[in-house]
C-alpha cells in the first residue's frame, strides 16, 4: 500500500481532493449530533428531523447526477465551487431554523447540494484522471479515507463548538469553513490534469456510453447493491447517537463513536483501495455486505456496554466507506473514466435512495415504536440482498456496439 511515484500536479490533486472530502464528509457525519439540541429546541419529533435530513441525502443522489453532468461539461473545479457556496449557505440557514420548512430547505435541500457538489462523484474522477490505469484503486482508497479522516476529526469538533457557542453558534462556525473550501479548488483548477495515457481510451462519444450504461444489466445491480450501502451508512450516521443516549450513554460517547467509525474507516478505505486493485471488486464488495450483516447482528444480540459500543463503532468503520473504491472502480472498469462523474453520479443516487430511506425509516418507527430494532434488522437483510445483486455483476469492460456489415 505503500504510494506509486506520481509527478507533483498529480500529487498537488490528490491533496487538494482529500482536504475537501476531510471537510465534506466530516460536516455531513456531524449532523447525527445535532438531532436532539434542535429537537429540543424546537420541541419537535425525531421524525421531522429524520426526514429533513432524509431530504438531505434525497438531495444529495438528484443533485449528484446533475453535479456529474455538469462536471464533464463544464469541468469539475466550477461544480465545486458551487458546491461549496450552497452547502455553507444550507449550513448558515440551519442555524436559524424555526419552523420545518426552513429546516427542511437548510438543513435538507442546500446542504444535500452542498453534499454533492464537493463530495466522491466530483472529487474521485479528478484523482482517478490525475494518475494513470495501475495506480487509479490506490488512489480511490486514498480519497475514500480522507472522507473518513474528516469524519473523525470533525464530529468531536462539532461536539466541542456545540458546548462552546451552542448547536446555532457550532453550525455557523461550521459554515465559515466550508465557504473555506472555495480556496482548495484552485490548486484543483489548475493541476487537474489527466496522466499521460489516462485517457487514451475514454474518446468514445458522451451519448453511446450512457446509452451503453443505460443497457447494461451489472450496471444497475451495482446501483441496486449501492442502495443498500446507503441504507445503512445514513441510518447509523443520524440515529446512532439517539440510539446511544437512549440507552444511557453521554452525548459525548455518541460523537466518538461516530468518530471512531472515521477513524477506522480510513483504514478500511485504504485496505479496500489496495485490495480491490488486486482482487475481484464484486467478490470484495459480497464480502463487505455480509460482514455488515454480521456486526449487526452481535450488536443486537450481545449485551450493550461501552465495550461493545467501542467494538461494533471499530467493526462498521473498517466496513464504513469501503465500499467507494470497489464501487468506483466497477464504474471505471465498464466505461473508463471520461464520463465517470456522470456514470457514477447515477449509481450514487441508488446508494442517496437507501439513505432516505434509511433515515426517514429510522425516525418514523422509533416515533411509532419507541426503538429502532425494525430498521436494525431490515440493514442485515438487506445485507444478504445486496450479496445476492452483487454476485451476477459482470466485472469486465463494455465493449461499444460495432455497426452490422453486409
Amino acid at each position: 500500500m505503500y504510494p506509486p511515484r506520481l509527478t507533483a500536479p498529480a500529487w498537488i490533486t490528490i491533496a487538494a481532493g482529500s482536504c475537501l472530502l476531510m471537510l465534506a464528509f466530516g460536516f455531513r457525519a456531524s449532523f447525527g449530533l445535532f438531532v436532539g439540541p434542535i429537537s429540543d429546541a424546537n420541541h419537535w419529533g425525531r421524525d421531522l428531523i429524520g426526514l429533513a435530513l432524509a431530504i438531505q441525502n434525497l438531495a444529495w443522489g438528484l443533485v449528484a447526477v446533475l453535479a456529474g453532468g455538469l462536471a464533464d461539461r463544464f469541468g469539475n473545479p466550477r461544480v465545486l465551487v458551487a458546491g461549496a457556496v450552497l452547502y455553507a449557505l444550507g449550513l448558515w440557514m440551519t442555524s436559524g431554523v424555526d419552523s420545518v420548512w426552513s429546516l427542511q430547505m437548510g438543513a435538507g435541500l442546500l446542504v444535500g447540494a452542498g453534499i454533492a457538489g464537493t463530495g466522491f462523484g466530483i472529487v474521485l474522477p479528478l484523482m482517478a484522471r490525475a494518475v494513470s490505469e495501475d495506480d487509479r484503486q490506490w488512489v480511490l482508497g486514498v480519497g475514500t479515507a480522507a472522507g473518513s479522516l474528516g469524519q473523525f476529526l470533525i464530529a468531536p469538533l462539532a461536539q466541542q463548538f456545540i458546548h462552546w457557542f451552542g448547536w446555532s453558534g457550532a453550525l455557523n462556525v461550521m459554515a465559515l469553513m466550508a465557504l473555506g473550501m472555495t480556496l482548495l479548488v484552485m490548486p484543483l483548477a489548475k493541476k487537474a490534469k489527466p496522466a499521460p495515457g489516462a485517457a487514451a481510451a475514454d474518446s468514445e462519444p458522451f451519448a453511446a456510453v450512457i446509452g451503453r450504461a443505460r443497457s447494461h444489466a451489472s450496471y444497475w445491480m451495482l446501483t441496486l447493491g449501492f442502495f443498500v450501502c446507503g441504507f445503512h451508512l445514513a441510518f447509523i450516521t443520524v440515529h446512532f447517537p439517539g440510539y446511544l443516549t437512549d440507552n444511557g450513554f453521554d452525548p459525548d460517547v455518541a460523537a466518538w463513536s461516530i468518530a471512531l467509525i472515521g477513524l477506522c474507516n480510513v483504514v478500511g478505505a485504504m485496505v479496500s483501495g489496495y485490495v480491490s486493485g488486486r482482487v475481484s471488486m464484486k467478490r470484495l464488495l459480497m464480502f463487505i455486505y455480509i460482514a455488515r450483516g454480521v456486526v449487526t447482528v452481535g450488536l443486537l444480540l450481545l449485551p450493550l456496554s461501552l465495550t461493545s459500543v467501542l467494538t461494533f463503532s471499530c467493526l462498521t468503520g473498517f466496513l464504513w466507506l469501503a465500499t467507494v473504491p470497489p464501487t468506483t472502480g466497477l464504474v471505471a472498469t465498464m466505461f473508463g473514466t471520461r464520463y465517470m462523474a456522470t456514470l457514477y453520479g447515477v449509481v450514487f443516487l441508488g446508494h442517496q435512495l437507501g439513505s432516505f430511506t434509511g433515515v426517514w425509516l429510522g425516525g418514523w418507527i422509533y416515533e411509532r415504536t419507541g426503538n429502532y430494532d425494525a430498521v436494525w434488522w431490515s440493514g442485515v437483510a438487506l445485507s444478504l440482498v445486496a450479496v445476492a445483486l452483487h454476485w451476477r455483476i459482470r466485472e469486465t469492460r463494455v465493449q461499444a456496439l460495432q455497426p452490422a456489415t453486409a
